[in-house]
């Protein structure tokens, strides 16, 4: 059954139009600590369950972090306020206070205008569909607040920023350190701001950090992983061996080599899968998703590495992970599972794997992604105001069966509607550049003709 509310990644759109508004989010609250209340079986006679709740740096996060506060404790449910952190910690602390859920106010790489709630489960993991569909259906019921002894309270986690510097601390091995490297970190004016640079200052690196001057209006503004040039030119300017990118809420992560060459997340993921082969510590195959370049996937077969794509989204190359007792899953847009650390993506714990390869190895970044050639990959968004079935508009298919033809086996098409933001993405890849762009044009003129009537 079709989610109304809930998307691929918690429930997102621009803030102070449905369903980004603070009555609608007080509502969400309350139905999520019913939910949560009724299916909580293991609690103590007369106890709470606890909800955790952290955000972003939008400016926004004021406003709905207040209307889900007020919505959980009229359920009943008590709530703990992390203020400013990113989504991976979110999860992680979920797990480390025992906590029956985790909450984070943020729209990820989005613009400040937009945010959104995402949801974890005691387990730190994402909600499973079954729960989502009990809360959007207790949204249609109307809120019956609990009697004021019943009401549940608030605190504020002080320590929630150092727990999780010494979470992603531990992910690294503590025979190694970064000693000897420069490193630039572009925070994106967003939720790694106050918890990145601390990370890599106290294994050793020398750490540059740009983009950690939020001011709720800033986060993602021509910085992080959605706008790497400021990482790229800071970088070479600070003659620094390595820089990271993070997103607004750090679950996504880029870096740049010391000649400003940017890896993207099919990169890191290769570098990290390589190093665990090469240690003999590799557990299964890798899970990547529909938007994979085409190389990674030719690269582990020569490498007799299993490989399966899943749908795009972090939640569903977690769900094949688990399906299937593997370890490491990513995208290409930054999102890098490694569940033997992290039941979540996490942009600074997946640096680390990668920082641990560089390290183990005494190469550069430029040397362990050397030899992973990416095919030219073209990415073109097409905004729409209505959604289309793109699988079965004629035209649209027409003209991806017209691509299919010419590629002749040597590279893919691929047309998605967004989860997250209001557009149809086209994607076409292959060896020859021009031969992609040509195509990649053509299909998105034919779905601009179409979403325009």
């Amino acid at each position: 059954m079709a989610k109304k509310y809930f998307g691929t990644d918690g429930i997102r759109g621009k803030v102070g139009v449905a369903p980004i508004t603070p009555d609608f989010v007080m509502r969400l609250g309350y139905a999520a600590g019913r939910v949560l209340t009724s299916i909580e079986s293991n609690l103590e006679k007369g106890a709470h369950p606890a909800v955790l709740i952290g955000k972003d740096t939008r400016i926004s996060g004021y406003m709905l972090e207040s209307a889900l506060e007020a919505g959980l404790s009229a359920a009943g449910v008590d709530v703990l306020m992390t203020g400013p952190m990113p989504t991976p910690a979110v999860a992680y602390l979920t797990r480390a206070l025992r906590a029956q859920a985790g909450i984070v106010i943020s729209a990820s790489h989005n613009p400040y205008y937009d945010n959104g709630i995402k949801f974890f489960s005691s387990l730190g993991t994402k909600l499973p569909d079954a729960i989502e569909h009990a809360i959007e259906a207790e949204l249609d019921l109307p809120m019956q607040v609990m009697e004021s002894a019943s009401l549940g309270k608030v605190r504020r986690i002080k320590d929630a920023p150092g727990r999780y510097i010494e979470f992603c601390k531990s992910t690294f091995p503590n025979t190694l350190d970064l000693r000897g490297l420069k490193i630039v970190l572009d925070c994106a004016h967003g939720a790694t701001y106050h918890v990145a640079p601390p990370v890599f200052h106290e294994l050793g690196a020398e750490v540059v950090v740009i983009g950690n001057q939020p001011n709720g209006l800033n986060i993602n503004d021509e910085s992080g992983t959605t706008h790497p040039q400021a990482l790229q030119k800071a970088v070479v300017e600070h003659q620094a061996d390595l820089g990271i990118a993070f997103d607004g809420d750090g679950d996504r992560v880029m870096m740049v080599d010391s000649e400003g060459r940017l890896l993207e997340g099919d990169q890191l993921l290769y570098i990290i899968t390589t190093a665990r082969q090469q240690q003999g510590t590799l557990q299964g195959g890798i899970v990547g998703t529909l938007m994979t370049n085409l190389a990674l996937e030719h690269k582990f077969a020569q490498m007799h590495i299993p490989f399966i794509r899943s749908q795009v989204g972090d939640r569903y190359v977690i769900e094949l992970l688990n399906q299937r007792g593997w370890q490491l899953g990513g995208e290409n847009s930054g999102h890098i599972l490694t569940l033997d650390k992290h039941s979540s993506g996490d942009g600074i714990v997946a640096a680390l794997q990668v920082l641990e390869a560089l390290i183990q190895s005494k190469k550069t970044l430029a040397q362990l992604s050397a030899s992973l050639v990416m095919y030219p990959q073209v990415l073109i968004n097409i905004k729409t105001d209505e959604k289309i079935n793109v699988d079965q508009h004629a035209d649209i298919q027409s003209a991806v069966v017209m691509a299919e033809k010419e590629l002749a086996g040597t590279g893919r098409v691929l047309l998605r509607s967004s989860g997250t933001e209001p557009k149809i993405r086209v994607m076409v890849e292959g060896e020859n550049q021009l031969q992609v762009e040509t195509l990649a044009q053509r299909i998105a003129d034919v779905v601009v003709m179409a979403t325009t009537g």
